[in-house]
């Protein structure tokens, strides 16, 4: 289940260097997360992560200094041991912008986080596909749990179509990751 007290704010050392980018912000910035911040923070899957991924920081002009100042090798990245890791080209279904739901309201005072659904951060690691990837998905797949009907169909409607490659790989990966699905929850049953 996703976070739902507005109050939260995330453990350290997340918190503090959220806090620093909040700092450096003019005004309002919003980031659009996906990866393993958002499934270990709002989705509690217990793995660590070095990263904010981000697809988005708007507005765009402050992208830069953000980089510069939290991204790979800045000196918040040395203090931390995380940084901000602007993704900028991914595989996301069409519509995920519809679809975004806030980290931590209130928290900061200039900066807000965006986290795309647990269907579209899933489909984001159809592509890449690594061991990590499908342990974040058979996460989402039962804390949400995923209804494998709507993630089909927003494969098909929403990322299919713009997929780069052949597509046909990637059906079978689904299809697979389905299965796997599917194989751990007959495994829950069993174990009931």
């Amino acid at each position: 289940m996703p976070l739902k007290d507005e109050k939260a704010v995330p453990p350290e050392p997340w918190h503090a260097f959220l806090k620093e980018l909040d700092a450096l912000a003019t005004g309002t910035v919003h980031f659009q997360c996906l990866g393993g911040f958002v499934v270990t923070q709002l989705y509690g899957l217990n793995r660590s992560t070095g990263d904010l991924d981000v697809l988005s920081i708007a507005p765009v002009e402050q992208r830069k200094e953000f980089l510069e100042k939290a991204g790979r090798g800045s000196a918040l990245h040395k203090k931390y041991k995380i940084y901000l890791d602007y993704v900028g080209v991914a595989s996301i279904p069409y519509e995920y912008e519809n679809r975004l739901v806030e980290m931590y309201p209130g928290a900061y005072k200039h900066i807000r986080l965006f986290a795309l659904d647990p269907y579209d951060i899933a489909l984001s690691k159809l592509c890449r596909n690594i061991a990590r990837d499908r342990e974040d998905v058979r996460h989402l797949a039962k804390q949400v749990p995923f209804d494998l009907q709507l993630l089909r169909k927003r494969y098909t409607d929403e990322l299919r179509p713009d997929l780069l490659g052949i597509p046909e790989n990637q059906d079978a990966i689904l299809n697979l990751w389905i299965e796997m699905i599917e194989q751990d929850r007959q495994n829950d049953l069993e174990n009931q």
